[in-house]
């Protein structure tokens, strides 16, 4: 058994070394599969050359504006451009009027100093409930926010963060 493990080895090791001669002949060379060396020359030349495409893209900065807004920045205000959703799955009584289940994009405004929530379904203002302003983030991992939280057996609680204010509004179940 002990012979004809070491001859199938040795069969292997002799087809392997044949197959890898190629790669030891051209160990050390240079020139392997026909690259050719570069000069300090033209390494430089091929620098300079990248360096002018560099200052071209630069050239269509207007003079006198400043460009020093960050590619976080620009995501924090394209993210508060989008459209809050909440879903409500329970009726809720708000002013003698019934917001029935479903879902509802959410817009927090300022008007005359007083807080509001706004919310439309298909471009149709269902709600304008009144919100209080607050300086807690709710312990939210984003900017924008809003969500529905239990509050008591017969209330619950809308929270609304954004990039002008965070809010609370506290409503009736039905």
């Amino acid at each position: 058994m002990k012979k004809f493990f070491l001859t199938i080895f040795t069969v292997i090791l002799c087809c392997n070394v044949g197959f890898c001669e190629d790669l030891w002949d051209n160990f050390g060379d240079t020139n392997v599969y026909g690259q050719q060396s570069v000069t300090d020359d033209e390494f430089e030349k091929a620098l300079e050359s990248k360096q002018k495409k560099k200052n071209k893209k630069n050239k269509n900065v207007p003079k006198g504006e400043n460009f020093s807004q960050s590619n976080e920045t620009q995501a924090i205000i394209d993210k508060s451009k989008e459209p809050l959703i909440l879903l409500i799955p329970v009726a809720l009584k708000f002013k003698d009027a019934e917001i029935p289940i479903g879902h509802y994009e959410v817009e927090g405004v300022k008007e005359d100093g007083n807080i509001y929530f706004k919310l439309y379904q298909a471009h149709h203002l269902i709600a304008k409930i009144p919100a209080q302003e607050t300086n807690d983030d709710f312990g939210e991992p984003t900017i924008n926010f809003v969500k529905l939280l239990p509050h008591g057996n017969y209330h619950v609680q809308i929270i609304f963060g954004g990039m002008d204010f965070n809010a609370y509004s506290i409503i009736d179940m039905e």
